[in-house]
């Protein structure tokens, strides 16, 4: 049994004791945060916001989303040439079912598709990376007019593009998927598609970053305007909830310790950890208002996924036709947006996406001894079933705290801390032989 006292290889994190020389900052990943390129992501966005509309229903091969679709696989396979034959590129066609609401007739559709292939053979691990490419005016079922969609959600897949660039010629011993989807605006049709294939096959999918309007500063009504912050939504009681987790959580106070809560928690650490002068905050809802994203669909289906967002929305600049009105431009036109903002909600998908591909699966079975009364918390657990832990990180915090505050680190699957479970919350992460950390499981009581 590990016992550690107070102070002894401990790790402050919180924002008033934190020692910086103590946390690990990959020196490989730190290239590719500064490899990020706000003149690149410019570049995708134009591209995207030039073709006349990306309306998932229209069909017009030249300025539609067909001529889209093409135009990222063409990014997707003039980066594959860098990966030694480790990335490959697709366009995936499905058909979208009709629907009562907005599909009234069965309709072709597509996801483009990016494959960076682990390299450790014994890894079945997917991790994705998602934006969605299709537009849309007012009217969401016109797949006629202009529609620019330079940030929703050109934003996000230029961010799919940039990440695909400054990934494939590295290696990680986990698979990496970047998607475009289509069909969001319709009802998250590509992600559905997708989500539920994952399900029907088994895979193993470690976690899915969504981003889903990300290249924007300033907001409409309040003027404010601010590159600083961007912000994390993340579901609270899982979508698949069944009776048993229902109980285990009333019964420990999990309402904020959902896989996706530690997932959004974990892209706060990593991106502030590696994103100079920039802010991840926690929104805890799955979504926002009267809206939605495609990590919905993988929710649903039991995936740990977050929808990553920028923090000030401009409402004129969504979802609205192009034109002037009292003096207001309308629409989602490239000029509104902030590539340098872009660049840094970049940087933080790239900085998460890089650690959890490179770190252990999460150690098996966490628990915490609810055997007898204590002042003292006692936690166990089984080493990863994926990848080689040289350690573990036993993460505290108090109930009424966001994120993490303490990190213990131990080479046992045990351990013992002076703190009541009664008065805190706990959890365990693997950490692996290069210092990348798993996503933290939050520990099931247990009678040892």
């Amino acid at each position: 049994m590990n016992k550690i006292l107070l102070g002894i290889g401990l790790i402050f994190i919180s924002s008033t004791v934190f020692s910086q020389t103590l946390i690990h900052r990959d020196p490989e990943i730190a290239k590719m945060v500064s490899e990020v390129s706000s003149d690149s992501l410019e570049s995708y966005v134009r591209k995207l916001a030039s073709f006349d509309t990306r309306h998932t229903l229209n069909t017009d091969p030249e300025n539609g989303m067909p001529a889209a679709q093409n135009y990222v696989l063409s990014k997707f396979n003039s980066f594959a040439q860098q990966s030694g034959g480790r990335m490959t590129a697709e366009i995936e066609n499905f058909v979208i079912p009709a629907d009562d609401r907005r599909i009234k007739e069965d309709a072709p559709a597509a996801n483009v598709i990016a494959t960076l292939k682990g390299t450790d053979p014994n890894d079945p691990r997917v991790f994705i990376i998602s934006g969605h490419m299709d537009s849309r005016n007012k009217d969401v079922m016109d797949k006629e007019g202009i529609a620019p969609g330079a940030n929703d959600d050109g934003s996000g897949t230029a961010a799919v593009i940039e990440l695909a660039r400054v990934m494939a010629s590295r290696e990680f011993p986990a698979t990496i998927l970047f998607v475009a989807f289509t069909g969001e605006e319709e009802g998250l049709k590509g992600a559905t598609y997708l989500a539920d294939k994952a399900a029907e096959q088994e895979w193993n999918i470690g976690a899915v970053l969504n981003n889903d309007i990300i290249g924007n500063s300033s907001s409409s009504g309040t003027l404010i305007k601010d590159n600083l912050k961007m912000r994390v939504f993340s579901e609270t009681i899982p979508a698949n909830e069944t009776e048993e987790m229902a109980r285990i959580r009333r019964y420990t106070g999990a309402e904020n310790d959902s896989k996706s809560r530690q997932l959004a928690r974990y892209v706060k650490e990593i991106g502030e950890r590696y994103v100079d002068q920039f802010e991840v905050k926690l929104i805890y809802r799955a979504d926002r208002f009267l809206r939605g994203g495609d990590q919905t669909a993988f929710a649903r289906n039991g995936f740990t996924a977050i929808r990553i967002s920028e923090m000030n929305e401009n409402f004129y600049h969504q979802h609205e036709n192009v034109r002037v009105e009292n003096g207001i431009q309308y629409g989602d036109l490239p000029e509104f947006m902030d590539f340098e903002y872009l660049r840094k909600v970049s940087a933080v998908n790239v900085a998460s996406l890089a650690t959890l591909a490179s770190a252990p699966s999460q150690p098996e079975e966490v628990q915490i001894s609810v055997r007898g009364l204590s002042n003292s918390s006692t936690l166990l657990w089984e080493k990863p079933a994926i990848g080689k832990a040289k350690g573990y990180y036993v993460l505290m915090r108090e109930t009424s705290s966001p994120m993490w505050e303490k990190k213990f680190f131990t080479t046992e699957t045990t351990m013992t801390l002076p703190y009541s479970k009664d008065n805190y919350f706990f959890a365990v992460q693997a950490v692996g032989e290069d210092g990348a950390e798993s996503l933290a499981v939050f520990p099931t009581p247990s009678n040892r």
